[in-house]
């Protein structure tokens, strides 16, 4: 296979080959535009140097063992950018697959897009895409990946990753089909995602994602299955409403309207206190600060108001002591 330096695609999806994908180096398969191992026993982590192959436009490893992380270097696809040059037309073909091909133009490839079996012929050379779902992979999505402006489809879907999705994900705005669903990403829906005016298909469902959907663009079209199995999530379609967010511990956290109403008014409770509070206070001492006879008058009511309070009680306790005497000589 090494001797194959012209290859172009290779497609072994469907077969039950196992072991771990070969590290290709680009100085042997450099024009490589579709890599299709779908469906296998393939095991181990996805070898970094596949990221040489920078003329690659289909990359599916779907529905196998592999585990590890995504290659922080995915980002360098060359063939999946906007700005990738199109391929030399005196390339000769070179298809190894497990069925007859008889060149470019007849040659299929079966590839899921948008929950869909496609069956790609005559515009094969145009589809860009990839799928990395239903293995064991884990960590974040690499930052890297929205470099990738010319994806079409990314699926990530039936994983292990954690983290958030990339906030410079906007910038892939040839996206149609993003699947992230079934892993364990967290954080907001990033408010870039706006951007992606081309986007028909997302799924963001069982996840741990939270805060406000957003409102822009393409986000009042989709289903709300698409969110399904993320409790922190609100705002249109789900009929979880959105409240205000507050900083903890350096993360976001959002309330509903409830508890912004009753937080509301437990402050206006205890403003209109503070105010009568200040008002009656300083009402009082402010008067008698600056008016001395009125000071000198309200000193002598109150000292002849304990007077009066002091020779009333003394006068009672001393008949409820007279009672009580008379009341024991009674019985004896």
């Amino acid at each position: 296979m090494r001797n194959l330096s012209q290859l172009l695609i290779m497609d072994l999806g469907e077969n039950q080959l196992s072991g771990t994908i070969l590290s290709w180096s680009a100085n042997t398969f450099s024009s490589l535009q579709i890599l299709r191992l779908r469906q296998n026993r393939l095991s181990g982590s996805i070898p970094s140097q596949i990221c040489e192959l920078s003329s690659i436009k289909i990359l599916d490893l779907s529905c196998n063992n592999l585990n590890g992380s995504i290659p922080r270097c995915i980002g360098k696809f060359q063939g999946m950018t906007l700005e990738a040059p199109a391929p030399a037309l005196s390339l000769t073909l070179f298809a190894l697959e497990l069925h007859n091909s008889s060149g470019w133009k007849t040659e299929d490839v079966i590839e899921v897009v948008k929950g869909r079996e496609l069956d790609y012929i005559r515009i094969l050379k145009l589809v860009v895409m990839m799928d990395l779902s239903e293995n064991n992979l884990v960590g974040s999505i690499p930052n890297g990946i929205t470099l990738l402006n010319g994806l079409h489809s990314l699926n990530l879907s039936n994983n292990h990753l954690i983290g958030k999705i990339p906030n410079m994900i906007g910038d892939m705005r040839s996206l149609e089909s993003f699947d992230v669903s079934s892993n364990q990403l967290s954080g907001t829906i990033p408010r870039s995602m706006s951007a992606l005016t081309s986007l028909s298909q997302l799924n963001l469902s069982h996840n741990n994602f939270s805060g406000p959907i957003p409102t822009d663009n393409e986000f009042l079209t989709y289903n709300p299955s698409s969110y399904a199995g993320n409790p922190y999530l609100c705002g249109f379609p789900l009929p979880n409403k959105c409240g205000y967010s507050h900083q903890v511990n350096g993360s976001s956290e959002f309330e509903d309207e409830d508890s912004k109403t009753d937080k509301l008014e437990k402050w206006l409770f205890y403003f209109v206190i503070a105010i009568g509070f200040a008002t009656g206070f300083w009402g009082v001492i402010g008067t008698l600060w600056f008016k001395k006879t009125w000071r000198h008058a309200y000193f002598r009511w109150v000292e002849d108001l304990a007077d009066t309070i002091y020779v009333t009680t003394a006068i009672r306790m001393e008949k409820l002591k007279k009672w009580m005497m008379m009341r024991k000589s009674v019985v004896v």
